[in-house]
């Protein structure tokens, strides 16, 4: 919604039908538009690929204990290892899909490192292609190697917030064949 608000050309792309039945209401209601697919994201193979993808994959939800405490009752070192490893497969396949020179965004509203930072980390070591993205100004506490980390103590003086992780990666241009 807030891509398309900001006249982004969107494609939504979920399994659930349930859930893009909700984003089509809600894109009505505000009266923004995306196209929407309901499609497996590793089965899921575009015509063209994109400037930039979201990924805004499965997880523990670990970041949101705020306003969920049971969260933290539920979620199993062996469900996070599970949801880490779908993680992986969803970021790779959607690195295809990603035209030279354009963005891939890896989000989980997870504050566990097996779900952020070591995703993102075998991400760039299995993905030379990729270089982390800063994109400088594009949100703030951004660091440099193009991640953020927010926790719940993030904006406490406003309530506080969820905590998540984002890390961002840019898809280095194809490099023309040198002739002669």
């Amino acid at each position: 919604m807030q891509l398309a608000a900001a006249g982004w050309n969107v494609t939504a792309v979920d399994l659930s039908e349930a859930r893009m039945k909700r984003l089509a209401v809600n894109l009505a209601r505000t009266k923004l538009s995306a196209r929407t697919v309901i499609a497996d994201a590793l089965l899921y193979a575009p015509d063209a690929k994109f400037d930039a993808v979201l990924v805004d994959a499965p997880c523990s939800a670990t970041g949101i204990f705020r306003r969920h405490p049971d969260v933290l009752h539920r979620v199993r070192p062996k469900a996070i290892a599970g949801l880490a490893g779908q993680q992986r497969a969803i970021l790779a396949r959607a690195a295809q899909a990603v035209k030279p020179g354009g963005l891939l965004v890896y989000a989980v509203c997870s504050l566990e490192k097996e779900e952020g930072e070591q995703v993102a980390d075998w991400f760039a070591s299995a993905h030379a292609d990729f270089a982390p993205a800063a994109a400088p100004g594009a949100l703030p506490g951004v660091q440099p190697d193009g991640r953020m980390r927010i926790t719940p103590a993030t904006l406490a003086d406003a309530g506080g917030a969820d905590g998540f992780f984002v890390a961002m990666f840019h898809r280095k241009d194809e490099q023309a064949p040198s002739v002669g």
